[in-house]
């Protein structure tokens, strides 16, 4: 355990991709033997330690460099037992410290060209081209804005390198006429439906069809989930094709866990081609809770909010990452995870925030089974003024059996199966199941459906596409 963090390396510090001049290496290999003792550090070339309240985010087993995944809690990291959620630590701190405001502003993802490389020799030319001198007067100055100015001034630079320009701002849509059909009924005020229809295991599409058919007229868009729980299925991308050819609005979901930024932004310019707008944007589950063999669980080459970064940028500035300019962006209506039951409420809505500000237009909430305890998530998320910033749909499924509903409870990052729900399973029959996961998914519609903020339903049937008409019917959302 390294010394001013609770948490410990989850790998070995990088070393640089090429050779580096003399004083560069003795500079580099000073500063891992200081920051890895003290902080954890891997040497990840774009140190982040003074905006994440002096622990390192890269100790984070999935390389989250903008906060916590939905599985974020008190108790443990999901995907390694043994050791804490890093960023519930760092959120926990910076709050204490009174640092909070500081973690909304979005972090890059790494440059390789740097990562194994020292820092310090930036701060140094930062400073110089600041000026050594007036740096040094403003720093032991007694006046509070001049010492932030001169620190700001510094080390911005050092973290926001040009390509990113990364802020703590909110950044409205540049455009006023919806994109697609989901977007134009939420601006319309109107409660809306969507549901999830899941993509096949094999290259056959007369099921998926038959599903998206059945489904179509009834919501305003289909979600395609893209190999959840690390396991491969038809890609999102696949089946969003297949729903825009029969007339349905999809949604597609974008796994960070499986992309490369170069992918991600030519998958997006295709996916407007084929005539895809909606985007929903998460990090995706770890590869340790899909099947074996399992691949890389060392770092991700981006994080949602980084995804979420990226997208609005092409689509209201019109350039990729590298600066390249576009003559016809793409047309997106952009959407992110969010999970009301990860870990505080207080956390949860300033993650949220963080994501609203980097272009999440619409939030699909994790599964909710407890409505009383959604009000305290809510009312952190109206306290921190961003209810009208963002369109929430929250997240339903029907249980079909008692061990469906021990394993969201225990197995799904997120998610919590209230004791009297699971009493009312135990208490069944198998035969009975089916019927009680109905009745119960409708009670939760009932107290939902009704409360501020909530603009619509997120049904997830999970395999289960032939319930979604009744659901919709009984509960009165047609």
């Amino acid at each position: 355990m390294s010394l001013f963090t609770p948490g410990r390396r989850w790998q070995p510090p990088f070393f640089p991709f090429k050779k580096e001049p003399f004083g560069k290496r003795v500079l580099r290999k000073t500063e891992r033997w200081i920051k890895g003792p003290l902080f954890g550090c891997r040497m990840c070339g774009n140190c982040l330690l003074q905006e994440t309240a002096f622990i390192c985010p890269m100790e984070c087993p999935k390389g989250m460099r903008n906060g916590p995944c939905g599985g974020s809690t008190a108790e443990k990291c999901y995907v390694d037992e043994t050791r804490p959620c890093i960023w519930y630590k760092i959120y926990e701190r910076a709050f204490k410290m009174g640092r909070e405001e500081m973690l909304l502003e979005v972090l890059p993802p790494l440059d390789w060209d740097k990562v194994g490389t020292e820092t310090w020799g930036d701060v140094v030319r930062s400073i110089k081209k600041y000026g050594t001198g007036k740096f040094m007067k403003d720093r032991f100055s007694g006046n509070k804005e001049k010492k932030a100015h001169s620190w700001e001034a510094v080390f911005k630079p050092v973290r926001q390198p040009d390509w990113w320009k990364g802020d703590s701002a909110y950044h409205a849509p540049a455009y006023e006429e919806p994109f697609s059909e989901l977007e134009k009924q939420l601006s319309s005020g109107k409660f809306v439906i969507t549901t999830e229809v899941a993509p096949p295991l094999s290259t056959a599409t007369g099921k998926l069809k038959r599903d998206i058919d059945m489904v179509k007229e009834l919501v305003a868009a289909v979600n395609f989930t893209d190999s959840a729980s690390a396991s491969p299925r038809m890609s999102s991308m696949a089946c969003s094709k297949v729903a825009a050819e029969l007339g349905a609005d999809p949604v597609l979901q974008i796994a960070a866990r499986d992309k490369t930024r170069s992918g991600l932004q030519s998958d997006i310019v295709g996916a407007n081609v084929m005539g895809v707008h909606n985007v929903l944007c998460i990090t995706g589950d770890n590869a340790r809770i899909g099947p074996t063999p399992t691949s890389n669980t060392n770092i991700l080459d981006f994080d949602a909010i980084q995804m979420l970064w990226i997208l609005r940028r092409m689509r209201d500035e019109g350039i990729y990452l590298d600066g390249r300019k576009m003559k016809s962006p793409p047309k997106l209506f952009l959407g992110s995870a969010a999970s009301p039951f990860a870990s505080e409420p207080k956390f949860q809505a300033l993650r949220e925030e963080k994501k609203i500000n980097a272009g999440a237009q619409f939030f699909q909430t994790n599964l909710i089974f407890d409505p009383d305890g959604l009000d305290l998530w809510l009312e952190a998320l109206d306290k921190r003024n961003i209810l009208d910033k963002v369109y929430i749909l929250a997240g339903v499924t029907p249980i079909r059996s008692n061990r469906m509903a021990q394993y969201l409870h225990h197995n799904i990052p997120g998610v919590t199966v209230p004791k009297t729900i699971l009493d009312r399973f135990e208490d069944s029959s198998a035969d009975d199941y089916e019927e009680l996961g109905v009745e119960i998914a409708l009670e939760i519609i009932e107290k939902i459906k009704s409360k501020t903020g909530i603009n619509g339903m997120h049904l997830m049937s999970v395999g289960w596409e032939a319930i979604v008409p009744r659901i919709i019917s009984e509960a009165g959302l047609n």
